[in-house]
């Protein structure tokens, strides 16, 4: 997994196009209550004739936003985590439906998954968390076309969802895999020097460690530039969230990490950019929008028009590059060794640091506290004898495994951390 293979990627491949739907597209949304659902489903209402959405599914927090989603896309199948919401959602739905006959309702930890694997064009992976991972195997497995915004099933399930996936598959809907997708396109990987994936630097950029020690959970949770569920921001407040996008453009564009780059930009125009080997580097620049990706996801390889504001050029800007602080923010380099790692690594990483956000978001766990305890689980980890699962042996339980010994173990150490404080 360290470097580049001699075959085309089997995922993301901006020169290889897909055959455009005849009509409609249909479409599968995953998460459709959260940031990026809510904003693909804004998108497909804008465009009818392009797009159709076909099912939901969600976790079941917002029964009454999902039960309307589902009556204004009139989709022929709901999907809910949690089966005790079922009578609830039920009873939304007959409100708003009246005699119309009722859209199936899935429901329990496999619905999302199941859903997945429903007819379609396109499945929107937009769930947060690694439960994104059986949906993701179940679109491939079943031939759709994954518009992957869940970055965590790729980043747990690197081997296995890469083994399943056809060429061209998978559309990024990151926005700043939708950049490099887009930015790939003027080249061949052979003319590609690095990646630079760009970092807003989140709500405490250029604040030293010592200075992180007492921020809030409010404080976390003020992104300058992003609107995005509680969990997504905190790992952008931490910069959790670029380490897990330097494994994923690993993984999606076999370049090796030490050809990946972090680089903190403020504004958030450039969503990243790539460097060629003639020096030219190619950056992809929209305001801050995550419309934009989601049309890239799900309308590739046309676009769609109006899908997310442009620049007004006739404005004057400045846009700032900075160096990324290793010190205070050493979540990207933990990310590219537990990338390098492979195996279970990443696992053991992406479910330790979800534990750990937890405790953030409850105030069981200061902010430093969440990546001192990653690292050390993390480190734990790489200590344990027949632990680690690598290369493409890996498997699903091997994954499910780890994610429970790293979770387990991540919430000892930050009880273990909080009584210690408390001492």
């Amino acid at each position: 997994m360290g470097g580049m293979s001699d075959r085309p990627s089997p995922l993301a491949d901006p020169h290889i196009a897909f055959d455009p739907a005849e009509g409609r597209r249909d479409i599968v949304v995953l998460g459709a209550t959260g940031s990026i659902g809510t904003q693909a489903i804004d998108l497909v209402l804008r465009n009818p004739d392009r797009f159709r959405v076909t099912g939901v599914a969600a976790s079941g927090g917002r029964v009454g936003l999902l039960a309307e989603q589902a009556h204004r896309l009139r989709v022929a199948t709901v999907a809910v985590a949690r089966e005790d919401v079922v009578p609830e959602l039920r009873d939304a739905l007959k409100v708003l439906y009246g005699s119309e006959p009722l859209p199936e309702i899935l429901a329990g930890p496999d619905a999302a998954t199941e859903l997945a694997a429903s007819p379609c064009h396109t499945v929107l992976n937009g769930i947060t968390g690694s439960i994104g991972l059986a949906p993701t195997l179940a679109a491939l497995k079943a031939g759709r076309t994954l518009a992957l915004a869940n970055k965590e099933s790729l980043i747990v399930g690197g081997p296995l969802v890469k083994a399943l996936a056809e060429p061209g598959q998978i559309i990024p809907v990151d926005s700043e895999h939708a950049a490099l997708f887009q930015a790939l396109a003027a080249g061949t990987r052979a003319d590609v020097r690095k990646l630079v994936v760009t970092a807003s630097g989140g709500p405490f950029r250029g604040r030293t460690r010592d200075e992180l020690a007492h921020v809030t959970r409010e404080d976390a949770l003020a992104h300058p530039t992003w609107a995005m569920g509680p969990v997504i921001t905190v790992n952008s407040a931490t910069l959790v969230n670029k380490g897990l996008e330097v494994i994923e453009a690993h993984l999606l564009y076999d370049i090796p990490f030490d050809r990946i780059e972090v680089v903190v930009h403020p504004q958030s125009y450039v969503h990243s950019m790539v460097e060629f080997t003639d020096g030219s580097t190619l950056a992809q620049a929209t305001p801050p929008d995550m419309r934009g990706p989601i049309a890239i996801g799900i309308g590739w390889p046309e676009r769609v028009p109006d899908a997310a504001p442009a620049f007004d050029w006739t404005k004057a800007s400045t846009w700032e590059f900075f160096p990324l602080d290793t010190e205070a923010f050493p979540s990207v380099s933990l990310a590219r060794h537990v990338g390098e790692l492979g195996g279970t690594a990443p696992a053991v990483f992406n479910a330790a640091n979800e534990e750990c956000v937890a405790a953030f978001l409850d105030g069981r766990l200061p902010f430093n506290g969440i990546m001192d305890t990653v690292t050390a689980v993390v480190t734990e980890h790489g200590t344990l004898t027949g632990t680690p699962a690598t290369g493409t042996s890996l498997t699903v339980s091997d994954v499910l495994e780890a994610e429970t010994w790293a979770r387990a173990r991540a919430r000892e150490l930050a009880a273990k951390a909080i009584a210690e404080a408390r001492a």
